[in-house]
C-alpha cells in the first residue's frame, strides 16, 4: 500500500478517537450586570456566601472581582473581602454551568437554570459517553499493508505473542479486533500500572515490532480511552485518521 498523496503525519492535531466527556462536574454561577456598556460577566458566589439559596442571590446586588461575588444587602462582608472588591452589579440569574473535560482540556458543555437540571444533564452525559462508547470499529484503510500483515501474522500465530506491550490482538471473522489494557494511555495511567511513562512503552511495542503506523493508531484509541478496537475493511473511515491506498 502506498500514502495518499503525501505520506500522512505521523499523528493528528487532535484525537479522532476523542469522545464524551471526563470530569463532569456542576458549578453554580451568578449571571451579573453592571455597567450600561458592559456585557454580562459570570461569577461563583464566594465561599462564605456559597450555603445561600438561589432565591437570596437573584435579583440581589453584588460587589464582585475577577474570581468572585458577594451579596452586598442583608449580608455580612468582612472589610478584607470588601477591600478585594472593585465592581457592583446586579444578580439577574443563578447558572448552573456543566463543565467537563476532553484530553485534560476543560470545556463548557451548558448553562441550567436549576441544580435538578444540571445533574440530569450529567447523569445522561455520562450514561451515554462514560461508560458504553469504549468500542470501536474503524477502516483497514487507516492502517498500511505492513500492519495488516503484522496483524494477520500475530492472530495466526506466525510471530510470537509479546507480553507487557498493554495490548492483544484476536481474530474476528474477517476482521482483526485489539484489547487494550490499561487505558487511558497518559503517562501518569501508564506509570502506575506499569511503573514507566508512555514513551517507554511506545519504544518497547517498536522494538517488539510492532509497525509505527499501528502504534500510532493505538496510541489514539487508548488516550481516547478505548478498550475495544475493531479493524474491519467494510467499516467506516474515521474522519481525522490518516488513511492509506491499497
Amino acid at each position: 500500500m502506498n500514502p495518499t498523496h503525501q505520506a500522512p503525519a505521523l499523528l493528528p492535531a487532535s484525537n479522532p478517537f476523542a469522545r464524551g466527556y471526563d470530569n463532569l462536574h456542576i458549578e453554580r454561577l451568578l449571571l451579573i450586570t453592571y455597567e450600561d456598556d458592559c456585557p454580562p460577566c459570570f461569577r461563583p458566589v464566594h465561599d462564605s456566601q456559597a450555603h445561600l439559596p438561589d432565591d437570596e442571590l437573584q435579583l440581589f446586588p453584588c460587589l464582585f472581582n475577577d474570581d468572585f461575588a458577594l451579596i452586598s444587602e442583608g449580608q455580612f462582608i468582612p472589610d478584607e473581602l470588601d477591600e478585594r472588591c472593585q465592581s457592583t452589579g446586579l444578580v439577574r440569574q443563578v447558572i448552573y454551568a456543566v463543565m467537563g473535560e476532553v484530553l485534560k482540556e476543560r470545556h463548557h458543555v451548558g448553562d441550567l437554570y436549576s441544580l435538578e437540571e444540571a445533574q440530569a444533564m450529567v447523569h445522561r452525559l455520562v450514561f451515554e459517553t462514560g461508560h458504553y462508547s469504549r468500542a470501536w470499529e474503524i477502516s483497514t484503510a487507516h492502517i498500511p499493508e505492513e500492519a495488516m500483515l503484522y496483524l494477520e501474522a500475530w492472530v495466526s500465530h506466525f510471530v510470537p505473542r509479546q507480553t507487557g506491550l498493554l495490548f492483544e490482538l484476536f481474530a474476528l471473522p474477517d476482521c482483526i479486533g485489539c484489547k487494550l489494557i490499561g487505558t487511558p494511555w497518559t503517562d501518569d495511567n501508564v506509570q502506575n500500572i506499569d511503573g514507566k511513562p508512555y514513551s517507554t512503552l511506545k519504544q518497547e511495542q517498536l522494538d517488539a515490532g510492532t509497525p509505527e503506523a499501528l502504534v500510532n493508531v493505538l496510541y489514539l484509541a487508548a488516550l481516547a480511552d478505548v478498550r475495544l478496537l475493531i479493524f474491519d475493511p467494510d467499516a467506516a473511515v474515521l474522519d481525522g485518521l490518516a488513511v492509506f491506498d491499497e
